[in-house]
């Protein structure tokens, strides 16, 4: 094991690279706690489900479960990054982007990262039980959908829509931690999340396009192609009406339209920005969602209070 091998081509200069200490770095690059962008992107729609249920109870969701979601968040991102990497090492080592992530480049072993996604796994797990006996049978309902998402991209160009089920399912999580039951706001909102996360990591899946395309790989992006911007309006479309509604069926009023409305601009700012043939540009856009995000969670929340 090579503990000070460098870090993933798109991840220099942070905080890993220049504080942690060497023999953690393959480790925390396994968790991508280098790049907590997906983390970001997996805690929001747990955030925005917290936050519509505490617009229909007219008060502020529980700052516990918000740090909850948090950490379980990171937790279970790493720990679901750790798996695609041990299943996808082969492909990895074949793509310039990826090759220098800790399995292919030989920072650590397969066996080395099961046992680390097993204690990122057991972490999540005592995030899970904090909370009620529905929202935990919830929780655990997810793993089948985190399990086969790594293999969706060798055998279908929607694997994006496996993610969307994936990455959406903390919409699903915050209104039963509060009611101890799925309702019909919450179902939507999963819904909207999932046109959203189909939008951003198409825009992400340009940056290995021609990678992918050389092995084999399949993604929306390569689906798209010179189509990618209209598609990409479709679905930001489907997302912010979708959501809307959530917030509408839940009672949201004026500032959650105000929010939805920014949130919306934001999403037709990166339609418009769109350049496919620009990778750095593509993650610039698909990194801009996290503000996205949190734009509506603050909606969400000044609702709750006003």
């Amino acid at each position: 094991m090579r503990a000070g091998a460098g870090p993933v081509a798109d991840a220099t200069g942070n905080w890993v690279d220049n504080l942690a200490p060497a023999f953690t770095r393959p480790y925390l690059r396994l968790a991508r706690l280098d790049r907590p962008i997906g983390s970001w992107l997996l805690l929001l729609p747990c955030w925005w489900s917290a936050a519509l249920a505490g617009v229909r109870a007219d008060h502020l969701p529980s700052l516990w479960h918000i740090v909850l979601f948090f950490v379980g968040a990171f937790a279970m991102r790493g720990a679901g990054c750790t798996w695609n990497d041990i299943v996808d090492r082969d492909l990895d080592a074949m793509v310039e982007r990826t090759q220098s992530r800790p399995i292919p480049s030989g920072q650590v072993t397969a066996k080395q990262a099961a046992a680390f996604l097993v204690l990122q796994a057991l972490v999540g797990l005592l995030v899970l039980l904090q909370f009620n006996r529905f929202t935990v049978m919830t929780g655990f309902a997810s793993l089948l959908v985190v399990a086969i998402y790594p293999f969706m991209k060798r055998i279908t160009y929607w694997p994006q829509i496996v993610l969307g089920l994936a990455f959406s399912w903390g919409a699903l999580m915050g209104w039963p931690a509060m009611f101890g039951r799925l309702d019909w706001p919450a179902l939507v909102l999963y819904a909207g999340s999932i046109a959203w996360v189909i939008g951003y990591d198409t825009i992400y899946a340009h940056q290995d396009r021609e990678d992918d395309m050389l092995i084999g790989i399949k993604s929306t992006a390569l689906l798209f192609g010179e189509r990618t911007r209209p598609m990409l309006a479709m679905f930001y479309t489907a997302a912010v009406v979708l959501i809307g509604a959530a917030g509408i069926m839940a009672g949201g009023q004026l500032i959650f339209t105000l929010g939805l409305i920014a949130f919306a601009a934001h999403l037709a700012w990166q339609v418009l920005r769109l350049d496919i043939s620009d990778p750095a540009h593509c993650l610039m856009l698909f990194k801009s969602n996290r503000d996205a995000g949190l734009i509506l969670f603050a909606a969400l929340l000044l609702e709750a209070v006003f």
